[in-house]
């Protein structure tokens, strides 16, 4: 192997990092749909409608969760108390599943599985190797349909550290359990951790006009970049074994994929930069980091950067212990309760700390108001889940559901939809999609949308 062959090769190493700075992915704000026109990603008067998926890790106490009485009927159980008050803009939904969660005959790895099938329906093949396998999830499904009416098809958030590689569940590779958002079978799509981050990717670096000559030379050197990339590839494809032309052509479509993002950058003109004041990193508390994601979901959403985002607020499997409310022992050690009174009460109140994060997120959706006086909320659809029930039965089924917003009324919230048997949790996706104009004969499992939402 020659010295040329080698520095391309470590070149392409570097360029791979530099194409991952946020800052190359500053792009432009892209105005709403002109009123009456319905089509794909806006409702039916014409307003940007919106999707967001929230993730929970390891499961609930199932016994505070599950509100009492059914249909508009019903009330809140002691873990939604922070919901009263948006109890006429939720729907509970029991009763959903995913089928691929289950072991059925792969063994351990039910954390793995539970993000893994979370937002795709799709078994996910077991391997700590390079060879993952899921599914497309809704939000990329969503995402393709809209690109290139929005700066971003699609915004990925979480609070943990991304990992790609390495066993990290019972044989089952890192990327299982720390991805719910998949763009292929084999790509899942690596969120953002750091608000300070997405703030920029949102709307630059710098302030006033400083923002657009950065834009301008990030784009100027991105365009240089792949330039010289997609010109040396069939050069470096002569000289790779099978196995690396494999993954060279796996990096160039991420590569061709941040070109079409340029493009896109060209396209718009800047955003206006929100008074929102850019966040300074990662804080050290994380309710304050929990709390800064769902204030950049929201800038993202009121700025019409994107109608789709998903959040892991915590990677399914973690640990974290919440100290701030008396509870020092790691949320996984305690969702492995067998039916002990005390570590149930604990898993409560982690239960009710997430709750309160997401009744947060509702009154910012609530108080933020479009041109015509609506609010996010009422143009937004947001699911709030878990990829287990009873995590100390590693339980697929009956999962904890929640889904918020109005849709443009396409959606009829204020009630509790307990489903008389067991049904495939896609068959929700399949029914939003349909709701945001997305068409999509099949998403993981589904056999059909779901009704009654």
């Amino acid at each position: 192997m020659n010295a040329e062959y080698l520095s391309r090769r470590s070149f392409l190493r570097s360029a791979g990092f530099l194409l991952g700075l946020p800052a190359f992915e500053s792009l432009t704000q892209v105005q709403a749909k002109a009123a009456g026109t319905f089509s794909a990603g806006v409702t039916a008067s014409g307003d940007p409608l919106r999707l967001a998926l929230l993730y929970v890790p390891n499961g609930v106490n199932v016994e505070r969760w599950t509100p009492r009485g059914q249909g508009a009927d019903f009330s809140l159980n002691e873990t939604m108390q922070p919901l009263s008050e948006f109890q006429r803009d939720v729907q509970v939904v029991s009763g959903l599943e995913h089928h691929h969660g289950w072991a059925n005959g792969d063994g351990g790895g039910d954390h793995a599985r539970a993000s893994a099938t979370i937002f795709t329906g799709a078994r996910p093949k077991k391997t700590a190797g390079t060879d993952i396998r899921a599914g497309i999830s809704v939000d990329q499904v969503a995402a393709r349909q809209l690109e290139g009416r929005t700066r971003f098809a699609s915004l990925e958030l979480s609070c943990d550290g991304v990992r790609q590689a390495g066993s990290c569940d019972s044989g089952y590779s890192c990327a299982y359990q720390f991805n719910v958002s998949w763009r292929s079978e084999s790509q899942p799509v690596a969120p953002e951790s750091n608000p300070r981050l997405v703030f920029e990717r949102l709307f630059g670096r710098g302030a006033g006009g400083a923002r657009d000559g950065a834009v301008e030379r990030s784009n100027a050197r991105e365009r240089s970049l792949l330039d010289f990339l997609m010109e040396d590839a069939s050069t470096l494809q002569k000289q790779l074994g099978r196995n690396d032309q494999r993954k060279l052509d796996e990096y160039l479509t991420g590569v061709r994929e941040l070109e079409r993002r340029i493009q896109q950058a060209e396209k718009f003109g800047l955003p206006k930069a929100p008074s929102h004041a850019a966040p300074s990193g990662i804080p050290e508390s994380y309710s304050e980091h929990v709390r800064l994601m769902l204030d950049m979901m929201t800038l993202a959403f009121q700025t019409d950067s994107t109608r789709v985002a998903t959040f892991m607020l915590a990677h399914d499997g973690s640990n974290r212990n919440f100290s701030e409310i008396g509870v020092t022992s790691g949320h996984h050690e305690l969702s492995h309760h067998q039916n002990d009174a005390g570590k149930l009460a604990q898993i409560g109140r982690i239960d009710r700390v997430y709750m309160d994060h997401f009744a947060y997120f509702l009154k910012r959706l609530r108080d933020t108001k479009e041109a015509n006086g609506k609010s996010l909320l009422e143009n937004s659809m947001v699911v709030y889940c878990s990829g287990l029930s009873d995590a100390n039965r590693h339980a697929h089924n009956n999962l904890p559901v929640i889904l918020a917003g109005h849709g443009g009324g396409a959606l009829q919230p204020g009630k509790h939809l307990a489903l008389g048997s067991p049904l495939p949790m896609t068959n929700l996706y399949m029914s939003l999609l349909g709701r945001m104009g997305i068409k999509a004969d099949r998403l993981g499992d589904s056999t059909g949308a779901l009704e009654g939402v």
